[in-house]
């Protein structure tokens, strides 16, 4: 048994990676790292794409990164940093989980990492929420036997605000469960809003994520 998840990190202003990537709209294909104990520095390469962007003969490197290799229509950087700078990837792997795949999209972080568990992976994200204004779990995959393994697709960056906290408010009060632990009045009292508004942003944020589980 055990999970895969893949999260999304909004624009983290501690991964220079992620942050060459929205500056000079690049995407990465990925990112390695290897890491030296003798001189605590972390010596990191990323790929980027340039089929994306019109990249300009002679243009130079981003600051602080070193061009090593090219291929096709990829190029491969080099750049050092201080271990311990408390980086996403870094926070993860407090936790003993290894950054398994890492890229980066219009400044954003994207990472997947391997938990035995659910109240494991809960524990990683409440730590990342803890650094990070937008975290965001975007696929979760369940391992299981062969055939049976199960594909689960959370994308809650469909969610509008309030859709996203009338179905948390929901589920708090005990809504989904038999019996009710609170009706929908109730909820919407909560929520500070009519019945209907409730039952409308409910009804929405439900149908987004049912195409999201039958799509997966």
């Amino acid at each position: 048994m055990g999970l895969r998840a893949e999260i999304r990190i909004g624009s983290p202003q501690d991964c220079p990676v992620a942050c060459v990537s929205g500056e000079k709209d690049l995407r990465t294909g990925s990112v390695s790292r290897a890491y030296s104990p003798s001189s605590s520095v972390v010596t990191e390469e990323v790929v980027f794409d340039s089929a994306d962007v019109q990249v300009e003969e002679g243009d130079s490197p981003p600051d602080g990164f070193e061009e090593v290799f090219s291929y096709d229509t990829k190029t491969v950087y080099r750049f050092s940093r201080e271990e311990g700078r408390g980086c996403a990837c870094e926070c993860v792997e407090e936790f003993g989980y290894p950054v398994v795949d890492s890229h980066t999209r219009d400044g954003d972080l994207f990472l997947a990492f391997h938990a035995p568990d659910t109240d494991a992976l809960k524990q990683v994200m409440n730590d990342l929420n803890r650094r990070y204004s937008d975290v965001e779990l975007k696929r979760l995959v369940e391992s299981g036997d062969g055939e049976n393994d199960s594909l689960v697709l959370v994308d809650r960056g469909e969610l509008t605000e309030k859709q996203e906290e009338a179905l948390r408010t929901a589920h708090e009060m005990g809504y989904f469960e038999h019996p009710k632990g609170a009706n929908a009045g109730e909820v919407a009292d909560e929520l500070g809003v009519a019945t209907s508004t409730f039952t409308e942003h409910l009804s929405a944020a439900q149908r987004k994520l049912m195409r999201s589980i039958v799509d997966g």
